[in-house]
């Protein structure tokens, strides 16, 4: 069945129910974004995993994508409030490894986390998380959503996440891409380059990319240059699009 705009879905696996919004080009193919009665887009991959009117369908990328004319949406492929004041910080939070993680996100997610209240937060990695995490005092009304680079199966990240689950199992959610860094996240179209390297283990990675890519050796420059080619959702991979707005959920549920 072809994904028009506006067409009403529900992914099969998570029971995410929502219109069609867009369609994007990632590094495994084509993703559908939906949009759900809250306003809130997510990204998932075609295929046949969604229910249409009960019946199980394979979404294809229709001939015709673009979203709708005249629909004024933010970088992060949501509806645009109009003319919304910022609201007062909520008490739960979104906590992220850097500061790079947090620019790249108030730069496609900004407006939705200016209008929901959420402060985005770096922690300078997530060693200490736990630590952080005691002082934070995490509960109902004090949620912490956690994105993590690199989470993969045996890792070190892996391990901290898995315990910090079973201490909070409620009130603290960890998710992570599998990107070394968060400048992996970007696409290399966006970025300019054909891929990202690889970069040998022992190597810090922002400083071997820098030096693969003649970019210099002062990363700082290098990711002012970087960020400011992101525009919007579509610069990124959808492996990062879809944690970041779960995360922003799990703060916002009431």
């Amino acid at each position: 069945m072809p994904g028009e705009i506006g067409l009403v879905v529900e992914d099969a696996a998570s029971g995410w129910c929502g219109a069609v919004t867009a369609w994007q080009k990632g590094a495994d193919g084509w993703a559908v974004l939906l949009e759900d009665r809250h306003g809130k887009v997510r990204p998932f991959a075609a295929g046949p995993r969604f229910l249409v009117d009960g019946a199980l369908v394979d979404l294809v990328r229709p001939a015709s994508s673009d979203p709708s004319p005249g629909v004024r949406r933010t970088a992060s492929g949501s509806v645009a409030a109009p003319r919304e004041r910022a609201r007062v910080a909520r008490a739960s939070r979104i906590w992220v490894e850097g500061r790079h993680d947090a620019e790249l996100v108030e730069r496609v997610w900004g407006a939705d986390l200016r209008i929901e209240g959420v402060v985005v937060e770096g922690l300078q990695g997530i060693d200490h998380l736990e630590e952080h995490l005691d002082g934070f005092h995490p509960g109902p009304q004090r949620r912490v959503g956690v994105l993590v680079d690199h989470l993969l199966p045996g890792t070190k990240e892996e391990r901290i996440a898995r315990e910090v689950t079973r201490r909070w199992p409620t009130s603290v959610l960890v998710v992570g891409h599998p990107y070394v860094d968060i400048w992996q996240a970007i696409k290399p179209s966006t970025a300019g380059i054909e891929a990202w390297p690889s970069i040998p283990r022992g190597t810090e990675w922002k400083a071997g990319v820098c030096d693969r890519l003649g970019w210099g050796d002062h990363s700082g420059r290098a990711w002012a240059s970087l960020l400011a080619r992101v525009s919007d959702y579509t610069d990124l991979e959808p492996e990062l699009l879809g944690r970041v707005e779960e995360l922003i959920d799990f703060v916002t549920v009431d």
